[in-house]
């Protein structure tokens, strides 16, 4: 089977793009953006329950943007980026039935690596860069993680997290992926919200093993992750004590995030149609006597995967870092 139309030739000017397990919401959103993407092209997007078929047939807003169909192939050598968004596991089965071409960069979008195993470097570009930069395997973050790393950063990084770190976060039904379940349901998730894996998501892991990096006094992190009535995006409010006051508190952040184009201090109260179809996180912080309120939004398809993932794409290759993420939220 052809991977390729033989109507789409292969522009040897352009990065060649890979992706596996093209079928599910990640995907999706990473296909809307690479499909306008200056730098690059797909060359194959595999799919093994949808080989054959045409791409848009299944990610619907990508009709007259392309003619790709899903390839039941994975032709390894036809790219020089990877893309693995299948569910978590995946990853690993998939490479212990493939050999990884010399030179081949590969973005896992799974939870697999990102315990930095097998090379591969923890891709949250507001932490480290410059290893993305020198990656030749970067394990994209999760969703819950880049929202709550992202509001805990500046303070770990001097050292400030003192006592427990409370955490609630609301989820669009999207994180929970395409396949449907009992709690994705349209009449179950309708009007409702449900806590679900108290103090005990595996997003945790991530959170606790970058920040412990950090600072390895790092206190409890209690988390509680809430299935929202909406598609997509993640509300996340923490609070923990601080010694800093408003203001200082203020500058470390913007002071942090100064170099940072997708991430960004709000002076005020934010809410997810600030950041919905963006690549953005906006932070907004409150001081109340000794305890900091922080509040992170994100696009949890966007910045808490496809978008994170082009982002860091951008960086292994060189590439302006905004390079097809400058997107406007959908505000209204």
């Amino acid at each position: 089977m052809s991977t390729l139309p033989s109507t789409i030739p292969v522009n040897s000017l352009m990065t060649r793009i890979g992706i596996i397990g093209g079928a599910g919401y990640t995907a999706g959103e990473l296909l809307r953006l690479l499909v306008n993407h200056p730098a690059v092209q797909v060359v194959f997007v595999h799919s093994e329950s949808h080989a054959g078929d045409p791409v848009a047939l299944v990610h619907e807003g990508l009709w007259g943007d392309t003619d790709l169909v899903f390839s039941a192939d994975a032709p390894l050598e036809q790219a020089d980026v990877l893309f693995l968004c299948g569910a978590h596991g995946k990853s690993a089965q998939f490479w212990e039935a493939h050999q990884k071409p010399e030179g081949l960069k590969v973005i896992d979008l799974a939870q697999d690596y990102r315990d930095q195993s097998e090379g591969y470097v923890y891709g949250l570009p507001e932490w480290q860069k410059a290893k993305v930069q020198a990656a030749e395997k970067v394990a994209n973050p999760g969703c819950f993680a880049t929202a709550i790393q992202l509001a805990l950063l500046p303070l770990s990084a001097e050292g400030l997290l003192k006592e427990a770190v409370n955490v609630t976060a609301i989820t669009g039904s999207t994180g929970a992926g395409v396949k449907p379940s009992a709690t994705t349901h349209f009449s179950w998730r309708t009007h409702n919200l449900s806590a679900y894996k108290v103090f005990e998501h595996q997003h945790l892991l991530e959170i606790r093993r970058n920040l412990g990096s950090l600072q390895p006094q790092l206190p409890e992190i209690n988390f509680v992750p809430v299935r929202g009535d909406f598609p997509r995006g993640i509300f996340a409010t923490l609070h923990t004590a601080c010694p800093l006051g408003q203001e200082e508190a203020e500058a470390l952040y913007e002071d942090y995030y100064q170099d940072a184009p997708f991430t960004f201090l709000f002076p005020g109260a934010v809410d997810l149609k600030q950041v919905i179809n963006t690549n953005k996180c906006l932070i907004s912080l409150e001081k109340h006597g000794g305890e900091l309120v922080i509040t992170s939004v994100i696009d949890n398809l966007l910045k808490g995967a496809a978008g994170q993932a082009v982002q860091n794409m951008n960086l292994m290759l060189g590439l302006e870092e905004t390079t097809g993420l400058k997107l406007k939220a959908s505000a209204f």
